[in-house]
């Protein structure tokens, strides 16, 4: 049985505060080790670590003045935090200045034994209002001996083409850090179960608390069915994953009916795909998971 326990801690950053954002994440972090030594990996909110204010006090400079690039002084805090805590941390995203000098949200994965292991430049900014470069690459790592896990970040959600091409590529969790502060939250809401059912993955949806975002914050196994929610205030929500489900689902079907990823595996190819310019291609796992 393969399992992964993990905290999405849906807290808020303290506005235009770094520092002040930094404490708060290392304090929930220490606080959720100490109190549920069991959990392995934890993740916080989008754009937390950059101090991010809620929407209407936002400042249009303030990504100019935090940028910074990856690795990075922000980066070497939460290596250390993982080291000292044994734990793999998603610390939400934060503003990436690129050698390039752009700049982009972008989430990272940390080991525990400090090493940035994956790095997500956020495909699909929330245009017009957000304005950091679009990332170009979808991004997923290898917890070894447990699951593969693909990033994305708020808006990604919305396009079915992010949850799509991280299963594609293997993924069985999706953490999918957020900072939502407006009424949508409810089409993000069945953005996440859909995602998780078409794709037959776990998702990981986490929403930043009042009153930087609405809170809100879901997990939704593989079938699309919701296992927590949570409310509008700073909350935790632990769970255990049990990877074995994508694999059963995979195999026998949602509620032992439905097969979506296999059939399009085995038919994909001979359907033209106009809008892509190709047909689909089966993907690498798919002859280890994929139905009989």
């Amino acid at each position: 049985m393969r399992t992964l326990t993990i905290a999405a801690i849906q807290t808020n950053p303290v506005a235009f505060d770094v520092d002040a954002s930094w404490e708060r994440f290392a304090e929930r972090v220490r606080a959720v080790h100490g109190t549920f030594p069991h959990v392995e990996l934890v993740v916080v909110p989008e754009l937390m670590l950059a101090g991010e204010a809620p929407l209407l006090q936002a400042r249009g400079g303030w990504m100019n003045e935090v940028a910074e690039p990856i690795p990075g002084p922000t980066t070497d805090r939460v290596a250390d935090l993982a080291r000292e805590t044994g734990l793999w941390l998603i610390p939400g995203s934060l503003y990436e200045r690129g050698e390039d000098g752009l700049i982009y949200n972008t989430a990272v994965a940390v080991s525990p034994q400090g090493e940035v292991v994956a790095t997500y430049r956020k495909v699909f900014p929330w245009q017009p209002y957000e304005r950091t470069t679009p990332g170009t690459e979808f991004v997923v790592f290898d917890i070894p001996d447990v699951c593969r896990i693909g990033l994305a970040i708020c808006y990604d959600g919305s396009f079915p083409e992010t949850a799509r091409q991280l299963a594609w590529l293997g993924a069985e969790v999706i953490i999918q850090p957020t900072l939502t502060t407006t009424r949508d939250r409810e089409m993000e809401l069945v953005c996440a179960r859909a995602n998780a059912w078409t794709n037959q993955v776990f998702v990981v949806n986490l929403n930043a608390a009042d009153p930087a975002g609405v809170g809100a914050s879901c997990i939704v196994d593989p079938e699309g069915t919701v296992r927590q929610q949570a409310g509008t205030g700073e909350e935790v929500l632990i769970d255990c994953l049990d990877l074995d489900a994508v694999d059963r689902a995979r195999r026998l079907g949602t509620f032992g009916l439905n097969r979506p990823w296999d059939q399009i595996a085995r038919h994909g190819s001979e359907v033209v795909l106009p809008m892509y310019g190709s047909a689909m291609v089966t993907p690498p796992w798919h002859g280890q998971a994929g139905a009989d």
